[in-house]
């Protein structure tokens, strides 16, 4: 049973390992992708395209005199232009006073501004394009909700009623009106207490009234990863039939319960496939975005519900896939960079910094759920990426991008000395952040 157990466990770090390594591929190849096409828009020579750092372990070179190169360490990539002496785009002042004027303006440092911030800026754009073509492609396999709350398929529930069929539009329950999803979540949301709920609904032009299993099941629909409900063995598709000793009729009940336990262990019951499951777990301390923008602390376990049906979709048009992509899109973007100013405030816990460690976790989760919920874990991360390149600290692209600004404002690039500094500073600053969020991840935060 050990040796089994050893080698689902090895079976499952490779996975975690080769899809992350799968993630990373894809984001830092456009994003550098991003730098070095818009960099050869401008008039800039692009010397090697690097996907890693390290050794070098496979390399050719293209038409244009491109060094297209695979490196043995993948988490990272870089271009380095003409003039450049390293990867951060440092001026080589040696190799620039060999060039003349024209082979000057081929160099990242002897190109007119605008070029400097549009080739930098391009990174983490690319990064946000990705965000966009990857939320708007899993919108449109997946398909949108039509407006009516019409039954896709049932949920699998060990109290399932035999007489809610796929097909049918709910018109109403304990006899409120449910024109459309919208309406039909707010009235479910009122009935938590109930485990057998009267629907009122639409069979091939019959109105029909029958009863049927709360709207908002006890079922797990996914499982995050990591939380107390991974640790348990808790999977996607279980229910919940009791928490801390009490029956549980809705999914809105459990967190009531989970937050009153002030975070002791709790005892849950499981139905799975037709059996019952008994499994004890431990709330952990989280901070989630509110609907005003702000933040709330509570006591999670990691398993997020559903109602008792999948609606019925329709295929949204390309236009507006992206459109909810983009809406999609921003929600994250606003939700991350909320966070990060609540952190520095001290607002809520700096437990929320993940390492590449949490991330591989996070990703290689996602791939064991399926392609979809990977496809948008790769979209987050894209997304996450561009955002942390923007930040205005030296050697990330926002560093650039300041000392451009600098640049504008007073006709002359910062001193060289003075750049060295801050170069060494930002790679400090990010080395000890980096430090931290391993430690996150590896021992754990309260």
């Amino acid at each position: 049973m050990d040796f089994a157990s050893n080698i689902a466990d090895l079976l499952s770090s490779v996975w975690t390992l080769a899809s992350f390594l799968v993630a990373i591929v894809v984001i830092v190849t456009v994003h550098e992708y991003g730098h070095y096409i818009v960099g050869r828009w401008c008039g800039i020579q692009a010397e090697v395209f690097s996907l890693g750092f390290g050794k070098r372990l496979y390399a050719w070179t293209d038409k244009r005199g491109t060094r297209w190169q695979i490196a043995s360490v993948p988490l990272g990539g870089f271009v380095r232009f003409k003039g450049d002496a390293d990867a951060s785009s440092r001026a080589d002042l040696a190799a620039l006073q060999d060039l003349s004027a024209a082979q000057k303006r081929q160099t990242m440092n002897g190109a007119p501004l605008w070029a400097r911030a549009a080739t930098v800026v391009a990174g983490p754009l690319a990064n946000f394009l990705l965000a966009l073509v990857l939320f708007a492609a899993v919108i449109l396999w997946k398909g949108v909700a039509v407006d009516q709350p019409t039954i896709g398929t049932l949920k699998d529930l060990p109290f399932a009623s035999p007489h809610l069929q796929v097909g049918d539009t709910i018109t109403a329950m304990e006899g409120q009106a449910t024109p459309d999803l919208s309406t039909f979540l707010s009235v479910a949301d009122t009935l938590s207490e109930k485990s057998v709920v009267h629907y009122q609904v639409i069979r091939d032009t019959q109105s029909l009234s029958l009863d049927g299993p709360n709207p908002l099941p006890p079922f797990a629909a996914s499982v995050q990863s990591p939380s107390a409900a991974e640790d348990a063995g808790i999977q996607a598709g279980d229910v919940i039939l009791k928490a801390a000793g009490q029956d549980i009729a809705s999914f809105s009940q459990l967190p009531k319960l989970i937050e009153a336990s002030g975070g002791a262990p709790v005892d849950l019951t499981l139905w799975r496939a037709g059996e019952t499951l008994d499994v004890t777990l431990t709330p952990r301390r989280r901070d989630l975005p509110t609907a005003d923008g702000g933040f709330e602390t509570r006591w999670l376990i990691g398993i997020t519900g559903g109602m008792v049906f999948d609606p019925l979709v329709r295929t949204p048009s390309v236009i507006e896939a992206v459109n909810l992509a983009w809406a999609q899109g921003w929600y994250m973007a606003k939700v991350n960079l909320s966070g990060l100013g609540y952190m520095v405030a001290g607002k809520i816990s700096s437990c929320n910094v993940s390492s590449p460690i949490g991330m591989a976790k996070a990703v290689g989760a996602a791939a064991r759920s399926g392609w979809e919920s990977f496809l948008q874990t790769l979209a987050l991360v894209s997304l996450s990426i561009g955002l942390l390149n923007l930040f205005p600290i030296p050697v990330l692209d926002g560093g650039h991008l300041v000392f451009y600004a600098y640049e504008a404002v007073t006709g002359r690039p910062p001193n060289a000395r003075a750049l060295q500094v801050l170069m060494m500073a930002g790679v400090g600053l990010l080395g000890a952040l980096m430090l931290f969020a391993i430690f996150n991840d590896v021992i754990g935060c309260v």
